[in-house]
């Protein structure tokens, strides 16, 4: 496997997310950041931050499939939402767990949230980037 997700000793150790992701391999991915757009470029979940979140993981998975890499060989993600609120966590991981339940993969990694005041259209909610490592 070309990535190692680690929770060291000496630092928190959360359950929705590593803190080190350290990969290995030959190939580097790097994801643009994916939104809530279905194939076509529409929106999918207005106003719903949970579903917004589906589409964008299921946005990402296909990516990585297009690089043919995997959610697996994923080391780190940005995740960008527009006016952050810690009550907006459950909302967050609800959407990522549906799409890695269709998908049948882990979505938690080396993770940085970014509280944003917009993105590139009023009606965006979430961005997900992704560096993967392809042995």
């Amino acid at each position: 496997m070309s990535v190692e997700l680690l929770n060291p000793d000496g630092i928190f150790k959360p359950d929705s997310y590593f803190q080190v992701g350290v990969g290995t391999g030959s190939r580097v991915v790097f994801l643009s950041g994916q939104v809530a757009q279905d194939q076509d470029g529409n929106l999918v979940g207005k106003g719903d931050l949970a579903a917004q979140a589906e589409q964008v993981y299921l946005n990402v998975a296909a990516a990585l499939k297009g690089a043919g890499a995997t959610f697996s060989d994923v080391v780190k993600l940005t995740v960008y939402v527009t006016d952050w609120a810690p009550e907006k966590m459950e909302q967050l991981i609800a959407g990522a767990m549906r799409a890695a339940g269709k998908l049948g993969f882990d979505p938690r990694r080396a993770i940085t949230l970014i509280g944003v005041a917009s993105l590139s259209s009023p009606d965006l909610l979430i961005e997900v980037e992704a560096v993967a490592i392809v042995s």
